[in-house]
């Protein structure tokens, strides 16, 4: 390929229009992508808080006023028929999702449940791929934990072998450093009193969702399906105190640490296995090692490798950072979902997917 001939996926003699859906740290940080994208113009904002109503999307992502306006109307975003929204809110109302995708306009999303169709609950797989199908248009899920870390970068290690044994991830997140208090102690129980080492099962089975849909789509992307998945969630007791920005402070034998496990099973032993390590401190009974953030793959097989790959540092902050990590990968999809066959699509559905990084 010449470096002035277009990419398979993308088509250069247009701007793809893109309605961003939800303003939280990913969706001011998708906002910023977007309008710096050279092939993407933003149209519009959808919110869902009342305060955020009737403000610019600019200011609203903490930038210079862009003349567009937020509206709590999907009226409106039906109206300005955009090629895609990029769909980052808490949780999903999959009757929002089937009114854009029938009306022809595509989405990109951070969700962990439209990871790949196969594995999805089977009523909502049925209702998106009608909207799909009428309106002609695909629904992609990506990010960075589901998605880089279990899609990209396994189809990126695997490249040079041709046997495969077993591949590991292990994530470490410090979580202060990437979401509010609120989240910390309120959702993901941080600081509760710890009973047993062991989580609670609703919030594993939450967290385990995207992570088997990718690897399952990544298996079957290779060629080894998997028989099934075996997930556990372990505790780690704080050793010491930890305050959180709020003043909370996380006390010393409670929770500092969870562990989630998701072991995708190949004749009856682990074959690919995502296990997160996400801490409030590293100061933990029992020990798990904890030395920095980031992700370390390990693959078994004619070409094993191990590679650490450590988040860095921008003059952003921490927390806008690491929301990067989750959003850009959803902007820079856009063009290849816009052009993509309708239906549920996986990375492995798509042409490589190049992040377009010159001038606009």
């Amino acid at each position: 390929m010449t470096p002035d001939k277009p990419h398979q996926g993308r088509r250069p003699d247009r701007k793809y229009r893109v309605v961003q859906w939800a303003a939280g740290r990913m969706g001011k940080k998708a906002i910023r992508g977007v309008i710096g994208h050279p092939d993407l113009e933003l149209v519009g904002l959808y919110v869902h808080s009342a305060d955020k109503e009737g403000k610019d999307a600019g200011v609203l992502a903490g930038i210079d006023p862009v003349g567009i306006l937020a509206t709590r109307d999907i009226e409106d975003v039906l109206a300005l028929a955009p090629d895609c929204v990029l769909y980052m809110q808490e949780g999903f109302d999959v009757d929002d999702l089937a009114q854009l995708l029938s009306a022809g306009i595509n989405v990109v999303t951070t969700r962990n449940e439209f990871f790949y169709a196969a594995a999805m609950d089977p009523a909502i797989r049925e209702r998106i791929e009608q909207a799909c199908e009428q309106g002609g248009t695909s629904i992609h899920a990506t990010g960075s934990s589901p998605g880089y870390s279990t899609t990209t970068m396994p189809m990126t290690l695997t490249y040079p072998m041709r046997r495969l044994d077993e591949l590991t991830i292990d994530e470490y997140a410090d979580i202060p450093a990437s979401v509010g208090p609120d989240m910390i102690t309120k959702v993901m129980r941080f600081g509760a009193p710890v009973q047993r080492g062991e989580m609670d099962p609703r919030l594993l089975e939450g967290s385990a969702e995207g992570y088997r849909q990718s690897l399952t789509a990544f298996a079957d992307a290779i060629g080894m399906p998997l028989d099934g998945f075996e997930v556990r969630g372990e505790i780690a007791r704080a050793t010491e105190p930890f305050t959180l920005s709020d003043g909370f402070v996380i006390e010393k034998g409670t929770m500092g640490a969870q562990r989630i496990t998701v072991a995708g099973l190949r004749d009856g032993r682990p074959f690919l296995t995502f296990r997160a390590h996400w801490f409030v401190t590293p100061h933990l009974e029992p020990d798990w090692n904890i030395t920095g953030e980031g992700w370390l793959f390990t693959t078994k097989g004619d070409a094993p490798m191990q590679v650490r790959v450590a988040y860095g540092r921008t003059d952003e902050g921490y927390s806008e950072h690491l929301a990067g990590y989750t959003a850009t990968p959803a902007v820079n999809a856009v063009p290849y979902v816009v052009d993509a066959e309708p239906g549920i699509r996986t990375i492995f559905d798509l042409p490589p997917l190049v992040a377009r990084l010159g001038p606009q």
